[in-house]
């Protein structure tokens, strides 16, 4: 996990760009939540909004740390 990914001598931290990916698939996420009525049972949308984020980060990272090994 600890690294960074050369474009052209810019040098971007790993994390990064693991959040970026993350970013748009929690895009993807929460309009199918949306659609699907989910946000209606929420108490507070924006925490559970976070909360979802980290814990697909969360697994992003453990899927490209297994997928490195």
């Amino acid at each position: 996990m600890i690294g960074e990914a050369s474009f052209y001598g810019l040098y971007i931290p790993w994390l990064m760009l693991l959040s970026l990916a993350t970013l748009a698939v929690f895009w993807l996420v929460r309009r199918l939540l949306f659609i699907v009525g989910f946000y209606r049972w929420v108490w507070h949308p924006a925490l559970f909004d976070i909360a979802v984020y980290f814990l697909l980060l969360y697994g992003m990272t453990h899927v490209t740390f297994f997928v490195q090994r």
